[in-house]
Formats: structure tokens, sequence, C-alpha cells
């Protein structure tokens, strides 16, 4: 008798929760489906003809799979003129003189970039660097010289980058300048000559700028960064006697720095702001002088410095609410493409016209968001243990009261990278499903100056995931959070932080989602490609010598503290990932299985570091997002196999 009653007041428990989570998700908007966040965007990334004719953008083909498209502007004329067929074309530009398109593709993820060139009036598509195992990078074009090309291939040597000019007639490929065996970016004068080089200190980690004073002339090292500090060369001035250089020496932050070639002295310093470093920076394409600089610490802001560029700024930020970002402009700089981007909704792009001060609006990239309501995004500085003001993001979803939530701790890759404001389509997901999302930069995250970059080293699973720590007690603090219902997750460093916090502090979270992080910094350190080289000492100096020190690798390798593990873990791996080898997901697979422990894991067979094709990301979202589910209790759409994914369940 005393068992029939226990039952019955399980069944009337069961169902009282059954109803109050029916009544608590029925606040929420309707479920949007993944598609709409993870498919092809209906038209993406519009680029102005040199010309001043034209207009090219990114668009699916009846395959559904993204191609550039060209169309004549004031015209319905849209016609494709690339034939990708299976992994969609990301990186495209114009050529000088408005009759190619130039566009970049890997094989299946592998990034041995190809630069690919299309004749607009043929359509024939031609391989510009058809050398097998070979990536082209840094890719420069010229207003003066529309029929070359320069780009980086690391043809003679695999590990390093010679600079090549490629004339778009013949196809012929010249050898312009030799890598040293040190050097990781180049920079070209007015003249398109290449006359500075960033090269990297193999014996200190340091970097340098270098300088020549013409093709035939010696290099010669122009400006030295020791290890922590940071400077890149931006541009020569248009008759290549100054240069510009955002440089922290002597600063935390960056600032943009004029300086005389010759003598090094500086000259004039352009823009500075004490919160963050140099972000975006317009510059003009005849007088080669910085026109704006875009600043973003909490969000991104605009600092005009070429006062014509005034009253563009003013009408472009009435235009349209967001932040704006020039796409692209026409040769006499009168027609510019203008992208705006929001938390809450698609970009949309305009074309802007500078005489008349006036903005035509184009397209959206994902109209069908429109359709929904979007969560907001709110910047909050959350103050770590010691102190430290980490810049974060709270997506709080709609229609629940902002209390006692499942919550989502969305962590960025690099680590030397960072979180910004802005619409994100993972977020958006996870917020639509019931879940707080937290995004927290933290100390190794870039942009924020080099004291908060370099209290990142050597803190690889130390104070780098106690930041992560502390921002979740800062949520479960301020009641945002349920403490019972937390998940970490993130892609490549984000990915490791995650394997990090289910074995560094496993009674924090519910499950995680590890999407291509790697699990043991040795084997990490031992797969990355040959064209690193350079910057291996660097790697060294903020990670640490994992590599030859094993005390450091098994500290900071989540792949030797398995046995911590509590939760479920989901892990996503692209089988051709070339900086996260899939050996990294193997090893932590079989070591949580060797323990009976809960982990899922899908590879997709044609993806490389994180997922490019619709298909697959749709795919493997739909595994987040019934997983999630299953351990924070949000709701989601059911997972049904997407039709063109490659993704195995091993």
């Amino acid at each position: 008798m005393r068992y029939k009653i226990c039952l019955a007041i399980m069944v009337i428990a069961l169902m009282m929760m059954a109803a109050a989570s029916v009544c608590v998700y029925a606040e929420l908007p309707d479920l949007i489906p993944r598609s709409v966040f993870f498919g092809n965007p209906v038209k993406a990334s519009a680029r102005i003809a040199p010309d001043g004719l034209k207009l090219a953008y990114l668009a699916p083909s009846d395959k559904d799979v993204l191609n550039v498209w060209v169309q004549t502007i004031g015209k319905e004329d849209a016609t494709i003129v690339t034939n990708d067929k299976h992994r969609g074309i990301r990186i495209y530009f114009w050529t000088m003189d408005s009759k190619y398109i130039i566009y970049l593709q890997d094989s299946d993820g592998d990034e041995n970039w190809h630069a690919y060139l299309t004749n607009l009036e043929t359509k024939i598509v031609r391989d510009l660097t058809p050398f097998q195992g070979i990536r082209a990078q840094g890719i420069m074009i010229d207003k003066h010289f529309p029929n070359e090309i320069l780009v980086g291939l690391n043809l003679r040597d695999k590990r390093v980058f010679d600079m090549y000019r490629i004339n778009l007639t013949t196809g012929a490929v010249i050898r312009d300048t030799e890598n040293p065996g040190d050097v990781v970016g180049w920079m070209t004068d007015a003249q398109f000559v290449i006359r500075g080089a960033i090269a990297m200190d193999q014996n200190d980690g340091g970097q340098f700028i270098r300088v020549r004073e013409s093709k035939d002339k010696p290099w010669r090292d122009f400006m030295k960064f020791p290890f922590g500090e940071s400077g890149d060369p931006l541009d020569f001035s248009a008759d290549g006697k100054a240069i510009y250089i955002s440089s922290s020496l002597g600063f935390d932050t960056q600032r943009l720095v004029k300086f005389d070639v010759e003598t090094g002295k500086e000259l004039a310093v352009i823009a500075y702001d004490p919160r963050c470093d140099i972000g975006d920076v317009v510059i003009h394409q005849d007088t080669h002088e910085p026109q704006a600089i875009q600043f973003d610490y909490l969000k991104p802001e605009w600092h005009v410095i070429d006062q014509s560029l005034t009253a563009d700024f003013e009408a472009l930020k009435k235009n349209h609410p967001g932040v704006f970002f020039i796409s692209s402009k026409d040769l006499d700089d009168k027609n510019w493409i203008v992208g705006y981007y929001v938390d809450d909704g698609p970009v949309v792009y305009y074309a802007y016209n500078r005489e008349k001060k006036a903005a035509t609006f184009l397209f959206e990239n994902r109209p069908d968001l429109n359709k929904y309501k979007l969560a907001k995004t709110e910047p909050v500085i959350i103050q770590s243990r010691d102190k430290k003001n980490l810049v974060s993001y709270l997506t709080l979803p709609i229609g629940l009261e902002p209390k006692n939530l499942p919550m989502v701790l969305l962590v960025h890759g690099g680590p030397w990278g960072r979180d910004s404001w802005g619409y994100d389509g993972e977020v958006q997901m996870l917020a639509n499903r019931g879940y707080a999302v937290l995004q927290t930069n933290f100390r190794a995250s870039s942009g924020f100056g080099k004291k908060f970059l370099n209290a990142g080293n050597m803190q690889w699973g130390a104070d780098m995931q106690n930041d992560l720590t502390d921002a979740v007690k800062w949520a479960i603090k301020k009641g945002y959070a349920d403490p019972k219902r937390i998940a970490i997750m993130g892609g490549s460093y984000g990915g490791y932080a995650t394997l990090a916090g289910l074995t560094f502090t496993p009674e924090l979270y519910a499950c995680g989602v590890d999407i291509v992080g790697p699990s043991n910094i040795k084997t990490l350190f031992q797969s990355i490609p040959p064209y690193w080289a350079p910057l291996k000492k660097m790697f060294v100096l903020r990670v640490g010598d994992a590599e030859n020190d094993e005390a450091i690798n098994k500290k900071i390798s989540p792949l030797f503290h398995v046995d911590k593990i509590r939760v479920p873990l989901l892990i996503g791996q692209g089988a051709n990932d070339p900086r996260v080898n899939i050996r990294e997901s193997d090893q932590i697979v079989k070591a949580m299985r060797d323990k009976k422990l809960e982990v899922k894991y899908v590879v997709y067979t044609d993806e490389g570091h994180g997922f490019a094709r619709p298909d697959n990301n749709m795919d493997f979202y739909g595994y987040v997002d019934e997983f999630l589910s299953s351990c924070l209790k949000g709701r989601f759409e059911p997972y049904k196999k997407t039709e063109g994914s490659t993704g195995e369940v091993r």
C-alpha cells in the first residue's frame, strides 16, 4: 500500500514538473530552426567593382553551394560567375581592372589555399597557384598594376612563404622576394614594391619590422618589439619616406604612429585609446594616409582622423542602426559598399554615394531572422579574483525571468583572439532554446593591451581558466545562472578550455561541448603545420615548453586528468584539421571510454579546423541541441541527419 501511495506521489510530482516546464517555455518566442542560423545566407559579402559599375556578392547556386554572383549596378542582371560544387566560396575580391574575380579555396579544410581567377566574360576559371600541397596567402593587389598580383607561396620551403608576382594574363609565376626564413608578413609601397617585412626572432620570441629603400637595396631592421610587445606595420606614405605602425612600445595599448623610414624618428601619434588596441583602420588608397580608426572596448567605435570623412561617417551613423563597416570602395572613392551589424538581426548592406551622402539599400544576409525575436547581447565587466577587468558579453533568453537560468559559458578560440559585440548565430540559437549565454575575454585575449595579453603567458589551465571560473561564479552570484545547469562550450582554444573545465573544475559544469579542441599540448605542438615554424618560439613562451617538459605538459593537458571528468561530453572534429590534428580528439575519446565515461564523438570527413559547410554545421548543432537539452533541460529542435552532411558518430 505504501508503494502505491509513493508511486502516486511520484506521478503527480512528474506531472507538476512537466506542467511547470511547459509553462516556462511557453513564455519563450517561437523555436527557430537551426537552418536559419547555420544554413547558407541568401546573399553576403557585397563588394563594388573598382570601376564602380558592377556589384559582386556571395549567394547559393542551384545546388545550395555559396558562389560569387555579379550584377550591373542599377540592373537586375545578376549571374553566377564561379562554379564551386562542394565547399562553398568564402573569400574573394575584384581585380583592379574589374575584369576578373579572384577567390581562395582549400580542399576539405586542409587550409592549403589556392588562388583561382574567374573571367567574367567567359566564366573560365583558372588556378593561379596549381601546386600540390602548397598554400597561397597574403595576396596583394594595386590599382596601378591591374594585371598583376603578389601572393605568398611556400613553394620553395614549406616552412616559409616567398612572395611571387603572378601575371593575370599569362599566368606566369615569378618569385619576387625570397624569405630569409623568419618573415611572417610582407608590405608593399605605393609603387607595388615589397619594402616592408615582419620577422620573428627565433631566439627570444620577439618581432622585427624590416624595411628596404628599394627592391635592389638590402634589408635592415627598422624596429624591434621584444617578446610581450606588439607592433604591426600598416602602410608606407605615398612618397615612401614614412611608415605607419601600430605600436605598444612605451604604452600598454597600441598607438598608431607615423615614423620616418630613414631615421626611425617618431613623426606623429595618429590615434590612441588607453582602454584597447588599434582595430580596423581606413587608409586612403591614393594618399596612403590613415583616415579613420575603429577602437573596440565594449562595442566598436569609429574615430575619424581625416575630416573629409566626418560628414560621411555622420551620415552613415544615422542611416541604419548598429555598427557600420566599409566593405569596399571604387577607384574614385566616390562609391562605397557599407555593411551594418547588430546583435539581434541580419547584416544589412547599402551602396553609399559620397557626393550625395545617400545610402541605397542592397540586401540583408539572412532576412529570415526578421521573422523571429532574437535576444539582445549586453557588454558587462566582470572582475577576476586578482582584480582584472574581464570584458564580457551576456545574452539572456527572451520571455524568461533572468533568474536561475540554465547557462552556457561560450569560450572563444585563439586564445589570442577576443569576443566582440554583435550578432552570433551560435549565441542566438542557444538563447532561443532558453539558455543564458556568457562570453568572457579571459587574460591572453587580444585587443585589451599588452598587460592583459601577457598576463596569460604560461597560464593555460591555470589563471586563464580561473578567469572563466570567476565569470561563471559571477553569473551565479548575480542570480542569472542555476549552479546545477551550466555547460562549457567552445572551439579550438575554446575546446581546450572546455576539456580543462571538465577536468580542472569538474564540480562547476553539468556538461561540455568541445569543437576541435586540443587535449594533449605536446602532441598539439608536434603536429602543427610546418609554416608555423617561425612562430614556434612565441608559442613556447606563451604556453610553455610542453613538447620537451613532461611536467608542464601533464599539468596543463586535460588528457592526463580524464579521471576527474564527472559529466557528459560532446566532441566535434574535422578529419582534415591542420591546426588541431584529429589525434587530439581521438586521444581523449579513447581515454574516456577506457574509463567508461560518457562521451559522444562526431567526425566530419570533409572538414578541417571548424566546419565550413552549412550541411555539417546544421548537422553538428543538431547534436548540440539535443545534448544540451539532455544536460540542462532546455528546449530543442529534434535531431535529424542533415542531407549532404559527412558527419560520422565514432
